[in-house]
């Protein structure tokens, strides 16, 4: 299989346990989407949180879980590039299921925000584990522009990292709460927290690795581009549901949608270039 590593037994059997585990993270993920939807009272916090909360919902049911199981279905016909599209879409599922457990109050979902949050954790570790990352990186042309893709990673993680840490550097030195907390309901920010602790330094450490040729480079940097483009989806329609949900309150702005929707746009055409260097050829 494309997919699977070269390594032996070890490698195909993750990939077998990766296609159950990422099987079982695309139905409990489309159960806790819908049922964050669709239920009426299940959220219990700010309408502004809640509008917010159930966009994102309907972006993972809608987007998410589809492309998921497309994903895992043509990877498992021998696509690279499916490969690449299926660890991006766990990603963006991690990373929500996180904010589903932290963001909301506490409420009747938890467990199955809780078996979100494992199973797209252990769906990350077992399919990575189950690939043959050098053998992955050789399927690159040599054309591919690595240092354009690297740079603009760089560009992303450093406007991330500012904008979130024009609003923190102040507030540490204020006997005041927050005024970025204001309206939301929450103690802390779960997005500044996966932000600044995980996801901008994985950002810029894939993005060296790509700059110098490196297998692990050629990886991630295709993961994160595709958790790119549906995460900018993801915020552009919590950002719309949010404003909807409560016009008045500062947290959700109807003026962010167009900027993420031409983010996803700017995301979906570096993942273009990246793809149409990634060969088809070979097993």
């Amino acid at each position: 299989m494309a997919t699977t590593s070269r390594r032996g037994t070890s490698g195909v059997g993750a990939m077998r346990a990766a296609y159950w585990i990422s099987g079982s993270l695309t139905v409990v993920a489309a159960v806790a989407a819908a049922a964050t939807f669709f239920v009426p009272g299940v959220l219990r916090g700010p309408a502004v949180m809640n509008g917010s909360a159930r966009g994102t919902a309907l972006v993972v049911l809608c987007v998410a879980v589809p492309v998921l199981a497309l994903s895992m279905a043509i990877a498992r016909r021998g696509s690279v590039r499916m490969l690449v599209t299926w660890l991006g879409v766990v990603g963006y599922l991690l990373y929500n299921a996180v904010l589903f457990l932290t963001a909301t109050p506490f409420n009747s979902l938890f467990l199955l925000y809780t078996a979100m949050f494992t199973l797209a954790t252990w769906a990350a570790a077992v399919v990575l584990h189950g690939t043959d990352v050098r053998a992955f990186a050789a399927r690159f042309g040599a054309r591919l522009p690595v240092r354009g893709l690297a740079a603009y990673l760089w560009v992303v993680a450093a406007l991330n990292a500012l904008v979130w840490l024009v609003r923190v550097v102040p507030a540490l030195f204020s006997g005041e709460p927050p005024e970025f907390l204001a309206g939301t309901g929450l103690t802390t920010n779960p997005i500044y927290v996966q932000d600044l602790a995980f996801w901008v330094p994985l950002t810029i450490v894939a993005a060296l690795w790509l700059w110098r040729r490196q297998a692990w480079g050629y990886l991630l940097a295709g993961v994160l581009l595709t958790m790119g483009v549906i995460e900018s989806v993801g915020i552009a329609v919590d950002q719309a549901f949010g404003h909807a949900a409560d016009p008045a309150s500062s947290v959700a702005s109807a003026a962010m949608v167009p900027v993420f929707a031409v983010l996803a746009v700017v995301e979906l055409a570096a993942l273009l270039v990246y793809h149409r260097h990634l060969d088809r050829r070979g097993s």
